[in-house]
């Protein structure tokens, strides 16, 4: 795990070149297809390298939530360990690491009859009375959420009208416990194998903010708002989906929609990735059991690489 820019991939690809692993793609911008220089995808020859599972096989229009993530990855896993390999799940998507190893609480199925009617008061008088609706029966969810946060708005206050209970009561109601074992390796409850839980994330935030500047301005070189045009183009693709609410594909977006100039589109789209990085290091702070690696370190990174392969010998010497 870590934040964004962090070289996650690159190591994990050269622990899959000499290591018995299999990666796992745990990012949510690359689960799409259609998404490739925004999500900074993979080369070709780095794939050649080491396959990714779980990475391009939903198309963009296709919702994908951590309850779907979940299944996909826990079936994945099975696939890595019965190919007599162990599974290497790599990204910054902390949510979707969060959902595979506590669960999800049991929530109702989507009702399309209530999600009309939500989306109806939205249409007369916009998502922040959507939001007050949610504040009036749900006000831990409400205020966690912001009046712009479409999706979530519409599935919590979709949960409360079909069973009357609010969101927060249901995730209150779901613990997961957690042990660290002699081996290091954590124990989820909810979880059938043990986990060995990496951050890499430098610890000179200066460093990854010149890092996170450099890739996008080489995203943009390579062709993104071409790639974001074309995105455009495809029937059923609009501003509003999740994939192109992804940090970068957002803010090229609103460029060609003449929201803003070039100047301020590579501005925005370089604070946007860094508060996602600051978000991300929120998650990891509060992530259990975890050992913390400096990407901007050598020894570190080579000191992570040698965990990865000690749990490997330990595994299957």
């Amino acid at each position: 795990m870590g934040p964004t820019c962090s070289g996650k991939t690159a190591l994990a690809i050269e622990a899959a070149k000499s290591l018995p692993v299999e990666i796992i793609n745990v990012d949510s911008a690359l689960v799409y297809r259609q998404l490739d220089i925004g999500a900074a995808r993979p080369t070709p020859q780095e794939l050649a390298l080491a396959p990714h599972r779980l990475l391009g096989f939903r198309e963009i229009t296709e919702p994908y939530s951590a309850a779907d993530f979940r299944a996909d990855a826990l079936r994945e896993i099975q696939a890595v360990h019965d190919n007599g390999k162990l599974p290497l799940l790599v990204g910054g998507t902390m949510l979707y690491f969060k959902a595979l190893v506590e669960g999800l609480a049991p929530l109702p199925q989507a009702d399309a009859g209530v999600r009309e009617e939500i989306a109806s008061l939205a249409d007369r008088e916009g998502w922040p009375a959507v939001h007050a609706a949610l504040q009036e029966v749900d006000p831990d969810t409400a205020a966690r959420l912001k009046p712009t946060d479409k999706q979530r708005l519409q599935r919590a206050l979709e949960v409360y009208r079909l069973t009357g209970r609010p969101l927060s009561a249901f995730h209150a109601d779901h613990h997961t416990a957690v042990t660290l074992g002699e081996d290091g390796l954590s124990r989820f409850s909810s979880l059938p194998w043990p986990v060995y839980s990496a951050a890499l994330a430098p610890e000179d935030r200066g460093w990854l903010h010149a890092m996170i500047a450099r890739r996008f301005a080489l995203m943009l070189e390579t062709g993104l708002v071409d790639e974001v045009k074309m995105l455009a183009t495809l029937p059923g693709v609009h501003r509003d989906l999740p994939a192109i609410k992804a940090v970068g594909y957002r803010q090229v977006w609103d460029y060609l929609d003449g929201q803003y100039d070039e100047g301020e589109m590579v501005q925005k789209g370089v604070v946007a990735t860094r508060q996602l990085a600051k978000r991300q290091y929120t998650w990891l702070r509060k992530w259990p059991n975890l050992e913390w690696f400096d990407s901007n370190n050598e020894q570190q990174r080579n000191a992570l690489y040698g965990q990865l392969a000690k749990i490997c010998k330990s595994v299957f010497s």
